[in-house]
């Protein structure tokens, strides 16, 4: 599984345009589900992404984490983060996960969030996104189990 984390001061997502997700302060998180994935390694990088201490504190240190700052998170599912690239320039999927199963892993991670953080936000697993975002920092950390 793999969690790429864009500390962000606004993101959105777009299907067939309409907004369907949007947020300020927080993070947008591109969720990718590989095919030997379970509900385990959600919970230990959805521990570690609410823990992250990415924002700054009134020093101007990276100390507080999304919690303390009220933030927000926007999930979106993209299966691309297991692209291999390794042979020839056309991408390899094979290494995803099975979309049934990723769909249900995503949701997995969407209902875990939402008993932790006040505001989460989604895309829509398998749509054709719009993805748009002001990546503050720019920060951005990728979290694999």
């Amino acid at each position: 599984m793999k969690f790429v984390i864009q500390r962000v001061s606004e993101a959105s997502v777009t299907v067939e345009e309409q907004i369907i997700g949007q947020i300020g302060r927080g993070f947008l998180v591109l969720i990718g589900v590989g095919q030997e994935d379970t509900t385990s390694n959600a919970d230990i990088l959805i521990k570690k992404m609410i823990g992250l201490r990415i924002f700054e504190d009134a020093q101007g240190k990276t100390n507080l984490s999304l919690k303390d700052v009220g933030g927000s998170l926007l999930l979106v599912s993209q299966f691309t983060l297991y692209a291999n690239c390794k042979k020839g320039n056309r991408p390899s999927f094979i290494e995803a996960g099975d979309p049934q199963k990723a769909n249900e892993l995503y949701e997995y991670i969407i209902s875990e969030c939402k008993k932790q953080v006040s505001d989460v936000q989604t895309g829509a697993f398998g749509a054709d996104m719009k993805v748009a975002l002001v990546n503050d920092g720019p920060f951005t950390i990728l979290l694999e189990a």
